[in-house]
């Protein structure tokens, strides 16, 4: 059934308030924050809902902005559009400092694959064909010349690639500039604030289902009473899109918690830089990525798991980390450990993102012929949501716009449903 919208009025987050907004964003990671951002630069105003922003998948994020190293086997429908995000992200990262004069952590070092033996070396060698034949850049360097750029690489690996065209952010930097150029910009123009939203923009509160009024989705309901109003709402909260609420009916978002290990680790001054580039590695058939900051610190990761339930670090994670990372770079075993952290990313069958508009059942109304009016969905972005944030911030804002890319059908996020002609909507009903 649909929910009723409720008018009464009340502080933001309160049972009982109402916040009104030209766009409810639903979902305060990375991907909703760009979302939101991009939304609010338009000219729009925006209200974000989680009530723990930056907290999930984003937080345990490595943040590699890595198209080349990305490209899996089976997987080059996501190419265009992983090349698409990474080709806007030195201007969406430059909109942010000059918005903010906050640094997000975009660093445009390259990155350097590396294999610890001959079967890595052939595996990395296969994938390079692969991205060779995809129009990628990726060259091979001796063991002399990757040591001359990372003299801290083990002189024992295989084999060294270097893929210059994949850069790194830092998500929770990230995060908080993007926080700080949404309050910004209210402050700069009161007009954009969004009606009893905290600077203007942010509901700490978690959204329950959405709120519909004659076939429209025009909002969403909090789980601590109260109610968000907007004209468009974009569901981007990641895991939990499947269990909001009020989603059109036959609408199946197929998305599976894929669990990782990371750590974070301070490198001694003695040691400083441990590495320059990104460190993408094989360890006899085993993933493992070194990832530097500005800070001093390094960030290790890649474990993957599905079979979790919780974010409990696992201790075979750790120490898989741990010991083929040294086995790339020996002086990983002098670094202090600062933190352990794990996080579920929201997976799909086909391990590519859910984005656009949904179509509507034959007979509905909608802004646009076919579509649910009012809603766009924005999740599934699994490994490639920091990489993707800037190409799902463009393509939802194009979708505001009532610009739909062709280019991004394969990933409609009614792909996975139930056929259109097949479903019956009963979000049709007046409920104010």
């Amino acid at each position: 059934m649909s929910t009723p919208v409720d008018h009464r009025a009340g502080p933001s987050g309160a049972p009982g308030s109402m916040v009104r907004a030209d766009v409810a964003v639903i979902g305060g990671g990375v991907v909703g924050h760009g979302i939101a951002w991009e939304a609010q630069r338009s000219g729009r105003s925006v209200a974000l809902i989680d009530d723990a922003p930056g907290s999930g998948a984003s937080w345990a994020a490595a943040g590699m902005l890595a198209p080349v190293s990305e490209l899996h086997y089976q997987e080059e429908d996501l190419l265009e559009l992983m090349l698409d995000a990474s080709s806007r992200w030195p201007g969406f990262a430059a909109g942010i400092a000059e918005a903010t004069g906050a640094d997000s952590g975009y660093l445009t070092t390259s990155t350097l694959a590396v294999g610890a033996d001959a079967a890595d070396r052939r595996a990395l060698m296969d994938l390079r064909g692969v991205q060779q034949a995809n129009g990628l850049s990726v060259e091979p360097l001796t063991v002399r010349e990757a040591r001359k750029r990372e003299p801290l690489l083990s002189p024992a690996i295989a084999c060294a690639l270097d893929t210059p065209a994949d850069h790194q952010v830092d998500p929770r930097r990230l995060v908080a500039a993007l926080r700080q150029a949404l309050a910004g910009a209210v402050r700069g123009m009161p007009g954009l604030a969004a009606a009893g939203a905290g600077d203007g923009y942010a509901v700490p509160d978690r959204a329950a289902g959405l709120l519909w009024e004659g076939g429209t989705v025009v909002g969403a309901s909090l789980a601590g009473g109260g109610t968000v109003l907007a004209t468009e709402t974009i569901v981007a909260n990641g895991l939990q899109a499947g269990d909001l609420g009020g989603l059109p009916d036959g609408l199946e978002l197929p998305l599976r918690p894929v669990h990782g290990d990371i750590l974070r680790l301070a490198v001694p001054r003695h040691l400083q830089p441990l590495v320059t580039s990104t460190v993408r590695g094989l360890v006899h058939g085993v993933p493992v990525y070194i990832v530097p900051r500005q800070d001093g610190t390094v960030v290790i990761g890649a474990t993957q798991r599905e079979d979790a339930l919780s974010d409990a670090v696992s201790a075979g994670g750790v120490y898989q980390l741990l010991r083929d990372a040294q086995a790339l770079v020996p002086a990983v075993a002098e670094l202090e450990l600062l933190e352990c952290t794990a996080r579920a990313r929201p997976g799909t069958p086909d391990n590519a993102p859910l984005l656009g508009r949904v179509p509507a059942p034959p007979g509905s109304a909608g802004t646009k012929a076919g579509d649910v009016p009012g809603l766009i969905i924005a999740t599934g972005f699994f490994r490639h949501g920091v990489l993707l944030t800037p190409a799902a911030a463009a393509i939802c804002a194009g979708l505001l716009d009532g610009r739909a890319d062709p280019r991004w059908a394969p990933f409609s996020p009614e792909r996975f449903s139930r056929p259109a002609a097949a479903r019956t909507n009963h979000h049709t009903k007046e409920t104010a």
